[in-house]
């Protein structure tokens, strides 16, 4: 994308920005390729071998764990809704708002996705030895103090406010690589606040997977994580960019949207906080 948005304006409107999605395409093949590379866990091959194997597990998922479903969808609100305010929402509050070119948010995003490839793996880790619940609460907590700090970030230049968030990458640099003092200063607070967005999220995405399937019974597994899962993005991911630019239209403040991604975090840490952890527990016998 960030190669593509370098073609005329008019001709990136109106056929560039398909280009990127069109080679996904590669991408796809990969996917496909590394889950058919996948074997099935032990827990459903042994289904499989005795029978147990749900006729319509949607329609029993439903029946048997609607609270786990509800609960799934809840926990996730902190984690999809501010991802894409920090991932789309970002670019036309950038660009109209704060004056700032496509290009330099696009290097931003793409920073903060590569820092990613570490931290999701780290916070998946970090949930096998301190717990699932704990790591996906201490996530959401973060999130929700966050939005405050990333929206001040962005809408400052100041050099002490820049200092602050120097101090800030230094106090987390448990999660951080050294990546400062690229940009000029003025625009140093927003890459900072763009690059470091995601670490709140990938507290919680990279636990995520576990936590929200293992809540499911076996042979109900995939049926319900996959409810909870998508039913997320309906009510969090997919309405988020819209209730943001609406929020900054209203209140002409983007602390407003940062309230609105502490009411997700909140959401999210009751939700967390009433499902189960079963870090280290058998997850192969019947709970449902």
């Amino acid at each position: 994308m960030l190669a593509f948005s370098q073609i005329a304006a008019d001709q990136f409107l109106s056929w560039g920005w398909r280009v990127p999605f069109l080679l996904s395409i590669i991408l796809l093949g990969i996917g496909l390729w590394i889950r058919l590379s996948i074997l099935e866990t032990p827990i459903f091959a042994r289904l499989v071998a005795e029978r147990r194997i749900e006729r319509t597990p949607i329609v029993e998922v439903i029946k048997r764990q609607p609270k786990e479903i509800i609960l799934s969808a809840l926990a996730r609100m902190a984690e999809q809704a501010p991802f894409y305010i920090f991932t789309a929402f970002v670019f036309a509050y950038g660009v109209g708002t704060l004056k700032v070119s496509r290009d330099f948010l696009l290097v931003a995003v793409l920073a903060a996705s590569v820092l990613s490839f570490f931290t999701i793996p780290l916070s998946g880790h970090l949930s096998d030895r301190i717990g699932r619940r704990n790591m996906y609460m201490l996530g959401a907590v973060t999130t929700g103090v966050f939005g405050f700090i990333y929206f001040a970030l962005l809408d400052s230049g100041s050099l002490a406010l820049i200092f602050l968030a120097i101090f800030l990458a230094i106090f987390l640099a448990i999660f951080l690589a050294i990546f400062l003092a690229i940009f000029l200063a003025i625009f140093l607070a927003i890459f900072l606040a763009i690059f470091l967005a995601l670490i709140p999220h990938d507290m919680m995405y990279g636990p995520q997977a576990a936590f929200i399937a293992e809540s499911f019974t076996g042979r109900l597994r995939y049926s319900g994580a996959s409810l909870g899962y998508q039913f997320a993005s309906v009510i969090a991911g997919g309405p988020a960019p819209l209730i943001a630019a609406w929020l900054f239209a209203v209140y002409h403040s983007a602390y407003a949207i940062a309230g609105y991604i502490l009411v997700c975090a909140i959401l999210s840490l009751v939700a967390a906080a009433l499902m189960k952890d079963y870090t280290g527990k058998d997850i192969a016998a019947e709970y449902a």
